[in-house]
């Protein structure tokens, strides 16, 4: 267990340290470019340095999910696989956390309320998907 705690804090910090010298935005794109569509950064009307700054976290974030989830789908146990979840989640508030240090009180306020925005249209999404899937059982 400690072995694989070392290699996952490793993993993690490997990414951050590659975009750490990259003043490129996600997706290759131009420094301070779009953020490859991600809509609410564009509410937040950023200055050229955060939008470079708050892409470069985005990127690393999307990389250390994508890198955290490979390592341990499929393969887990329940206790193992909550295990992950948690660590997703912190890394994402430790994200989010380096963001909101980026922004202005004004734009933090609207952060704020863009990630309540998100998460209802993520939890009515849930609630659609499962509708679909009971439907769905109901017709086989």
């Amino acid at each position: 267990m400690h072995k694989t705690l070392t290699a996952l804090l490793f993993a993690i910090a490997l990414p951050g340290l590659a975009m750490a010298d990259s003043a490129r935005a996600p997706m290759g794109g131009p420094p301070g470019g779009d953020f490859g569509g991600l809509h609410m950064f564009k509410a937040l009307d950023l200055n050229r340095d955060q939008r470079r700054d708050v892409g470069i976290l985005m990127a690393e974030q999307m990389k250390s999910r994508r890198d955290i989830t490979e390592r341990y789908l499929d393969k887990l146990p329940a206790a193992d696989k909550q295990a992950m979840e948690n660590e997703i989640k912190a890394a994402k508030d430790k994200t989010d956390a380096a963001i909101q240090a980026q922004l202005t009180p004004d734009q933090q306020k609207r952060f704020a309320e863009l990630k309540q925005e998100q998460t209802k249209r993520r939890a009515e999404r849930e609630e659609f998907e499962a509708w679909k899937a009971q439907r769905v059982s109901k017709t086989e």
